[in-house]
């Protein structure tokens, strides 16, 4: 292997291991919601927790990237990352710890609920933060290392893998969480962002790109940054919600609007999305290269909304097409003896109607969602290469994404405990429709009719 497929392996492996944390936590919200007796809003706070640290860390880590080495930065990042996976494997011990802080210091009693999801929420701020500086870093250095021309193509390989561990994540967490709980999940994790550190370490080259000022202030009133700003601050309600929610949707109780399904079934919905965004992006990468990246964004953000409003509808869509009301895989004997899991075990436990619309749905949200997302961050990518700051570049993006990705959840919480879960996919499909309308307006405004295929 030539020394420049080193450099971007290594930069793979880093994404393949917080893409792999990431998806994994993203699997077990719904189980830790039940096991820490979560509220619904409370629930909700579980993801803007993430977002909310996401958002305040986006500007002093882009700003280290193009001011500083980013190598150094991301090996920062993903000690970090380290700190935070150990941390979730004792959140109920934080918890206590919370509990007898705020007993000792305020004179406080808080429940165990509140307790232990006060720290869950803490510890879900610092994986945010982690997750923002790898994703930054991973990507500025991956836009400075690709041609022009082959951007949105590197990007999304770079993509891919996170996928693909966003889907080995989902699997071997459903499939433990069944087994053994949480807390071996979380040793896996730690030895992935291990094999990502040492990646870094050895093969990648120390950044000697240097952008000094403030990029963001030439950056924030570019034309072409503001119309995909129109699109993306209003997308970003849409997939925070959709993607935390089907999920929940599909984990939680029947009490609390879910489906119940097991932790190992749950995972195999979430994988659909991420294995056939990872087959896709390649494919579409290269093909927004070719005819127009503008296109591919608005006409993925469209669809993605259209498709989110047919989660709700799994049951009844299931119920159609004749599927049958209550199922079950079941492990032949033999291999229950061999893996110790008892007789009768039942893989994915009992499943419903809904499970196989649902798993098409995600499948099928993932696909017009990888039409968008090499495109979009091609698109930053070209404008912070002419203005000399990538990172900066992508800072912005991620911060464009914040305020939708805090009160988004926030809200669909509020919504869940109100109105019930459905609400939650109506809305946030209703907010990438209207995002990529927005968008089509403001780029034939600032751009023109044929912005649509130039860009």
């Amino acid at each position: 292997m030539n020394e420049e497929r080193l450099q971007f392996w290594s930069l793979y492996l880093s994404r393949f291991a917080t893409g792999f944390g990431y998806s994994t936590l993203a699997l077990l919200i719904p189980f830790y919601i039940e096991v820490l007796n979560a509220s619904d809003f409370m629930g909700g706070l579980f993801i803007t927790g993430f977002t909310l640290a996401q958002t305040i860390v986006v500007i002093p880590l882009a700003w280290a990237g193009d001011r500083y080495d980013k190598k150094k930065v991301l090996l920062a990042v993903l000690s970090v990352s380290v700190v935070a996976y150990v941390a979730f494997a004792n959140v109920q011990p934080i918890g206590d710890a919370v509990a007898v802080a705020a007993a000792s210091m305020f004179g406080i009693e808080l429940a165990t609920s509140f307790a232990d999801s006060t720290a869950f929420i803490g510890v879900r701020a610092l994986q945010g933060a982690a997750v923002t500086g790898s994703g930054l870093m991973t990507l500025s250095l991956v836009g400075e290392l690709a041609d022009h021309g082959e951007r949105a193509n590197a990007i999304g390989k770079a993509n891919s893998v996170r996928f693909l561990a966003s889907i080995l994540g989902m699997i071997i967490a459903g499939g433990l969480y069944q087994v053994v709980g949480f807390t071996p999940i979380y040793t896996v994790i730690v030895v992935s962002f291990a094999l990502g550190l040492a990646g870094v370490w050895l093969y990648l080259p120390a950044d000697e790109t240097r952008s000094y000022g403030n990029p963001f202030s030439g950056l924030a009133l570019n034309k072409r940054i503001i119309t995909l700003t129109s699109f993306r601050a209003q997308y970003a309600v849409a997939v925070t919600v959709v993607r935390s929610w089907v999920a929940i949707y599909a984990g939680v109780s029947a009490a609390r609007g879910g489906l119940a399904y097991a932790g190992l079934a749950v995972a195999f919905v979430l994988v659909a999305e991420k294995l056939t965004n990872m087959l896709c992006q390649p494919f579409t990468g290269r093909l927004s290269d070719g005819y127009g990246r503008s296109l591919f964004v608005f006409a993925g953000g469209g669809a993605y909304g259209l498709v989110a409003l047919a989660v709700p509808f799994t049951p009844a869509i299931g119920t159609a097409v004749g599927l049958p009301g209550s199922y079950e895989l079941i492990v032949p004997s033999l291999l229950s003896d061999l893996t110790g899991v008892g007789a009768g075990y039942s893989l994915l436990g009992k499943l419903g109607p809904a499970f196989v619309p649902l798993l098409v749905i995600n499948g099928l949200l993932g696909v017009v969602d990888a039409f968008r997302e090499p495109a979009s961050m091609a698109l930053f990518a070209d404008e912070g290469a002419d203005e000399g700051g990538i990172a900066a570049s992508f800072g912005i993006r991620e911060l464009v994404w914040r305020p939708g990705s805090v009160l988004g959840p926030m809200m669909a919480g509020w919504l869940w405990s109100r109105y019930g879960i459905e609400t939650v996919f109506y809305v946030g499909g209703a907010f990438a429709v209207t995002g990529a309308i927005t968008f089509a307006v403001v780029l034939t405004h600032f751009h023109g009719r044929g912005a649509l295929t130039e860009w």
